[in-house]
């Protein structure tokens, strides 16, 4: 088998060939427009109508331009979006912090350099480990022991809707502690941080004080809260779908470096969408050509993922895509029964059937 670095290079070499190296900085800013005309024309409705239906239609549309933002601008913490490096970067100041309330820093800490770099390792990637309030993999059940395996046996698959609506909340509280401790080492604190800092204390004033002031706390606080609960629930029927079918390799240890291809492609899947999902999604649909491409604008994807497919097949390499209401149904199996964390890439091929593949 071709070497991951030689073998990414040769993809690569093909796709600058083809033009899509190119950032498609215009389209992905229009994009980005259309999603956040959208979050506010939601909030506008819905603190301006009376009637209950129109509201929650209102903030739907809040949730859905919302999450179209926080996609969109992921790409930029990429690096993908525009060949100017701070552009990038306040794009991503934007969508996180600013817009979002999340710290950017933890983000490109815990997903851009930990998550992409060691998918689905269980103890490395914080994005697959819900411990302890669930258990991702049966090698946790079997370590539990008492009332805890009781629950990871009968119990966690009907908890995992409650769980799921904290995740924004948690992902806040744990972004707030990272930059705090990074803000409080010296060694560890750099300009981005301050940065960073500067957008989150801006999106509390404009996102909930200046409003309040405006329109009182009870709506303002309604809304703002609604939004980052239903986003919790649309964050993982958009991220879960790409490692956490048991279709998705998860292993108890980091494999070799060389492994890096096999890993990316084995840990994560691809599903199908709609004009809706693909707005919703930008690119993540396409999980497999974003981990080993996330510098390549996600307008490309479509065209990538032909020419990655006919790769895989030619080298040997996992290349699974299915339907988004089919894989999101693998998921919640996966937790009713968790699969068994491999320590090799190689033990995961072989338990592999050939259509997986």
């Amino acid at each position: 088998m071709t070497s991951s670095t030689a073998a990414i290079q040769e993809l690569r070499r093909e796709f600058e060939k083809r033009g899509w190296c190119r950032k498609a900085t215009g389209r992905v800013l229009l994009e980005l427009l259309l999603n956040l005309g959208v979050a506010a024309a939601g909030a506008a409705v819905f603190f301006t109508t009376p009637h209950d239906l129109i509201r929650a239609c209102a903030l739907v549309l809040v949730v859905a331009g919302s999450m179209g933002v926080a996609t969109n601008t992921h790409n930029s913490s990429h690096y993908a979006t525009s060949r100017t490096v701070w552009l990038n970067e306040l794009l991503t100041y934007f969508g996180y912090p600013f817009f979002l309330g999340l710290s950017a820093t933890f983000w490109w800490h815990q997903h851009v350099a930990v998550h992409h770099t060691s998918p689905n390792v269980i103890g490395v990637d914080q994005d697959a480990d819900l411990a302890p309030w669930v258990a991702r993999t049966g090698d946790e059940v079997s370590r539990s022991h008492g009332l805890r395996r009781f629950y990871y046996q009968h119990l966690q698959s009907f908890t995992l809707p409650l769980i799921i609506a904290f995740n924004s909340f948690n992902m806040t509280k744990t972004g707030w502690l990272h930059l705090a401790r990074s803000l409080a080492n010296p060694r560890r604190r750099t300009r981005k941080h301050g940065i960073d800092l500067a957008a989150l204390i801006l999106h509390y004033a404009c996102l909930l004080v200046l409003p309040a002031l405006l329109l009182g706390w009870r709506a303002v606080l309604t809304l703002y809260l609604l939004r980052m609960l239903l986003m919790s629930y649309l964050m993982f029927a958009i991220l879960a779908p790409g490692h956490f079918p048991a279709e998705a390799a998860c292993l108890s240890q980091a494999p070799h470096p060389s492994d890096y291809l096999r890993l990316q492609t084995s840990a994560t899947v691809n599903f199908r969408v709609g004009w809706v999902g693909r707005l919703l999604c930008s690119g993540l649909q396409h999980q497999i050509e974003h981990h080993l491409f996330p510098g390549i604008s996600y307008v490309y994807y479509p065209k990538v993922s032909a020419v990655l497919r006919e790769f895989c097949r030619k080298h040997g390499l996992p290349y699974r895509s299915y339907q988004w209401d089919h894989v999101l149904c693998k998921c919640f199996a996966t937790f009713r029964r968790p699969p068994a964390a491999l320590t090799t890439l190689d033990a995961f091929l072989h338990q592999a059937e050939p259509h997986q593949l």
